[in-house]
């Protein structure tokens, strides 16, 4: 017999996409009916309202993400916004707020009612839309946590950001014209390199016509950045070994060049004691007992607390107009297969958002 005061409700169907088997998100995704459960403690479900495509999906979907490696069927997608209509214990304070939020185990997502970990949840003001919720959260939280935490980036410094025109990179740039830097922005193509003036980048380097070397020394006169934003990996961040200055801080933040690299053996140690710079890890997820995460997985990630305190900076700046969504492109629910495949050919700049 269920509890009558339970806040938790009874599992729900929804339609969803489904990763029918590993491969190509344009050829396994399916649409179909799943059935959504009730949370569990510190969970929420949402009726979700918008998401956006990430570049891990295509991985997970490819079944090459080996920190999420996922057996199908399963339905993919790392971050929702909507409505809590259920709430597991310790959640129940969430009920009827619209927040952004991670789904449970980093899956679910590419649905109408997604399981959210409660840690993760951060309430979207009225003023803002779901859909720019859903294309501010993963980048600039991201942004500051590497940026101002992790890269403890100053007024008046240098940062490199590779990837500027995607997602996270657009997210980044942002950032650090917020915080006071001096931005140099790196892109593939004139369109791109455009997209990053347009942001406020103060110099642009397209890496398919131009030496990164070269043009690094060329703008800072031989000195270097102080800090590197790489969400690209392998020969990307060995290139950027020599251009990081003295005493710089070269943020590791993702493997976009292939995410396997995750684990593979392809940094020696050389170049970074030789370079006289700090090599960086940056991965963000807010837990709720960051003491507890350590002791059971081994990493250190942020608690909630900062998450919370993070997201009300973040939103203010959004506010002031200091800080602007870059949503390029709305979808469909029924497009979500085409948009994964044009992530994956590089033909997207900031964000891809699906509204339901």
């Amino acid at each position: 017999m269920s509890d009558p005061t339970s806040t938790a409700g009874a599992p729900v169907k929804a339609q969803a996409w489904i990763t029918r088997e590993l491969g190509d998100p344009t050829e396994v995704l399916e649409r179909g009916v799943v059935e959504v459960p009730a949370p569990g403690p510190n969970e929420a479900r949402i009726a979700v309202e918008a998401f956006c495509l990430n570049f891990n999906d295509i991985d997970v979907i490819r079944g090459r993400y080996l920190t999420l490696p996922l057996e199908a069927p399963f339905v993919p997608g790392m971050e929702s916004v909507g409505v809590v209509e259920a709430a597991g214990p310790g959640a129940e304070h969430l009920l009827g707020l619209r927040v952004v939020g991670i789904p449970v185990m980093a899956h679910g997502g590419y649905a109408e009612h997604a399981v959210i970990d409660a840690a993760t949840a951060l309430v979207i003001p009225s003023w803002m839309s779901s859909v720019d919720g859903a294309a501010m959260h993963y980048p600039f939280h991201l942004g500051w946590f590497a940026l101002h935490e992790r890269g403890r980036l100053q007024p008046g410094e240098t940062v490199l950001v590779h990837a500027a025109a995607g997602g996270t990179g657009s997210g980044a740039l942002q950032i650090a014209k917020a915080l006071g830097a001096t931005v140099i922005a790196v892109a593939g193509g004139p369109e791109k390199v455009a997209f990053c003036r347009e942001l406020g980048a103060d110099h642009v380097i397209d890496h398919r016509s131009t030496d990164l070397f070269e043009a690094v020394e060329d703008i800072t006169g031989g000195r270097g950045v102080d800090v590197a934003f790489d969400t690209v990996g392998g020969a990307t961040t060995v290139a950027t070994f020599r251009c990081m200055g003295f005493g710089g801080r070269h943020l590791v933040v993702g493997f976009s060049e292939d995410i396997q690299l995750e684990d593979g053996a392809y940094l020696t140690p050389r170049p970074i004691a030789y370079g006289n710079f700090d090599l960086c890890g940056v991965c963000l997820v807010y837990v709720n007992d960051p003491m507890g995460t350590r002791r059971l997985l081994g990493f250190n990630w942020p608690s909630r607390a900062e998450g919370q305190a993070a997201h009300a900076r973040l939103l203010e700046m959004l506010r002031t107009g200091a800080l602007r969504t870059v949503v390029t492109r709305e979808l469909a629910f029924d497009d979500i297969p085409d948009g994964l495949g044009a992530m994956e050919r590089r033909e997207t700049t900031g964000r891809l958002v699906v509204r339901l």
